[in-house]
Parts: C-alpha cells; sequence; structure tokens
C-alpha cells in the first residue's frame, strides 16, 4: 500500500473504520490507538476481527505480534517526541490480492531502529530492542516512509496464503 494510500484511507474516519470496496467486502480497517494498556488491547482485538471478516484467521497470531510490536515502537519512541498536543497512533489493514498489509503511523521522524540479532555478542538475550528482529521473521517485508510535515508509517506485508 503507498502512503498516499494509507493516508487517504485514514483521513476523516472515526475511531475505528472500515471502507467498503465493490461488492461491500472492507478492503481496508484503521483504527486509532490509544497509548495505553487497553489501547493495545483493542488494537489486537480490532486485528483479529478484521482478519476473521476476511477468513484470513489463519494469519491472526502473526498479524496481531506485528502490529503489537509496531504499535509498541511508535509509543516508545515516537510519541514522547511528539509536538504538544495528543499524540495519535493510526493502525491500517490492508488486503490486497495476495497480501495484507499492516501499517502503524506515528508523529515521530525518526527511522525505526534495526538491530539483527548476533549470536557471538549475546543480543538474543537482550531483553529490549528485539521488535523489528520478529517483524523482520514474520514479515515478507517490511519497511517505512516518511510522512510529511511530520511523522511516518511503518508498514509489514504478510503473504494472504495459507501457511498449510
Amino acid at each position: 500500500m503507498s502512503e498516499a494510500g494509507a493516508t487517504s484511507r485514514s483521513e476523516g474516519l472515526p475511531y475505528a473504520g472500515r471502507r467498503p470496496a465493490l461488492g461491500g467486502r472492507p478492503t481496508a480497517a484503521v483504527l486509532r490507538v490509544a497509548c495505553s494498556g487497553e489501547g493495545f488491547a483493542r488494537a489486537r482485538v480490532f486485528t483479529r476481527d478484521t482478519l476473521r471478516g476476511w477468513s484470513l484467521d489463519h494469519r491472526g497470531d502473526d498479524a496481531v505480534l506485528v502490529i503489537t510490536e509496531l504499535i509498541s515502537n511508535a509509543v516508545t519512541h515516537a510519541v514522547p517526541s511528539a509536538a504538544a498536543g495528543a499524540p495519535e497512533v493510526r493502525l491500517g489493514l490492508a488486503l490486497g490480492p495476495a497480501a495484507l498489509t499492516l501499517t502503524v503511523s506515528d508523529p515521530g521522524d525518526n527511522a525505526p531502529v534495526f538491530n539483527p540479532f548476533n549470536p557471538s555478542d549475546g543480543s538474543a538475550l537482550r531483553e529490549h530492542g528485539r521488535g523489528l528482529c520478529i517483524v523482520d521473521a514474520l514479515a515478507e517485508e517490511w519497511g517505512w516512509t516518511p510522512r510529511p510535515p511530520a511523522g511516518k508509517t511503518v508498514w509489514a506485508t504478510l503473504s494472504t496464503r495459507s501457511l498449510t
């Protein structure tokens, strides 16, 4: 999903929204995530419910883990450095012909930091800094896009194919 697509899907939507495609089946869903434990729980439920509606239950565990890591990074690293006011974190889900795209948009301008594990330095045992390693392991691809004038969107794609 292009950044322009992600932005247009989130403009003017209520707290949670689904964008219908032709034929009435939604192809995108957006949720404003509160920066709290309740917000994280709601994001996980929203993701599972949306995937169930798209007959993608088999991708639920991976999708929930990826969005939890991305939202956690946004809340930990981007929200504290955001301008005054209520910082906004948005979760986006978009269904394509062969892939599910997960997005998390936040007010931070800093690039995500990916530190791959190095068996020789004990990094696999570190307590923090493993979220993007998990995303990298589960996603077919992932990356980030700046959102001018401020902020970024971090995205990951998962195949919609059945795992069996």
